[in-house]
């Protein structure tokens, strides 16, 4: 899912192609991606893009006469921009935007169709659509701390909340964390003052130094090679390899669709995390360290005999 790094970087892209230009002409493919029906779509056509706007992990385009269309590209969901007129067909492309200067596309990879627009009128409805997260890049340590605490969760659930925080998802989460050198199963409430203002920090420089590198590879150009999986991550798609700071090798927690990925050395003072798929069916042979897994892996039917 991009978050806000990648979405940072789509919304410079589009400052620069379409704000103050007149959308000619919107088409929306599938029955599943608008879900408003009023105002209908066809009223933002002929109408200027006068503002572009992050929220959360959502980019809006305001229209002139207070219209916003609200775009979630969640887990698959990518844009791309294109010549003016551009031909759009197949299962994968959404909806299509054209304007005098190129043609924006939506597109959605894989069968689960996830990706979502709102067509809203007025700031009191889109302000609905906030969930409030607070700025990361804008705010002071004490409001990171005071967001932080107000509820006890781990710190994973606490960093991609987006009523707590805006724009932080799974891969940078895992970043973050990894750059703080704190558990994601640690409970917020538990953190001391120092691990408090070191994960302030951290989250801080992760996403800053990440808007940085995309800003450096995307250049001028639109920004097509948007991912969770990067190799210059340290923690995050790096399941089985070595951290590049200590060396251990990166362990993941898996849960419904995706997985949390840790260093022992890092971040848990060499101890495994319970992996909800193996440690059920281990129960009280569930490995405790890094070596005692590995060899499990190599001898798997020595553990689960009987």
């Amino acid at each position: 899912m991009p978050e806000l790094p990648d979405i940072t970087i789509y919304l410079e892209a589009l400052e620069r192609r379409v704000l103050g230009k007149t959308l000619v002409r919107s088409r929306v493919f599938s029955p599943f991606l608008l879900r408003t029906f009023a105002p209908p779509i066809e009223s933002i056509n002929g109408r200027p893009v006068v503002e572009l706007r992050r929220i959360g992990k959502r980019i809006a385009f305001g229209f002139s006469d207070e219209l916003w269309l609200v775009v979630h590209l969640m887990i698959a969901g990518r844009l791309h921009w294109r010549e003016p007129g551009t031909k759009v067909s197949g299962k994968q492309n959404l909806a299509a935007f054209d304007f005098a200067e190129g043609t924006l596309v939506l597109t959605e990879a894989g069968t689960k169709k996830r990706a979502s627009m709102h067509l809203v009128k007025g700031q009191n409805a889109l302000r609905e659509m906030d969930p409030l997260g607070l700025d990361i890049l804008e705010c002071s340590a004490e409001q990171f701390a005071q967001r932080l605490i107000q509820a006890n969760h781990t710190l994973k659930r606490a960093l991609t909340d987006p009523r707590l925080f805006s724009g932080i998802g799974n891969a940078y989460s895992d970043e973050i964390l990894h750059r703080a050198r704190l558990s994601p199963v640690a409970l917020t409430q538990k953190l001391s003052f120092p691990e408090i203002h070191r994960l302030f920090l951290a989250t801080q420089e992760t996403m800053s130094e990440w808007i940085a590198r995309l800003r450096h590879e995307t250049g001028e150009k639109f920004p097509e090679k948007v991912t969770a999986f990067r190799p210059e991550m340290a923690a995050h798609g790096k399941f089985g390899r070595p951290c590049p700071v200590c060396g251990f090798k990166v362990q993941r927690i898996r849960y419904a669709e995706n997985e949390t990925n840790y260093c022992p050395g890092c971040q848990t003072g060499g101890k495994l995390l319970a992996d909800r798929s193996l440690s059920l069916l281990l129960k009280k042979d569930w490995p405790k360290t890094p070596e005692e897994l590995e060899e499990l892996r190599r001898f798997p039917n020595e553990k689960t005999k009987g």
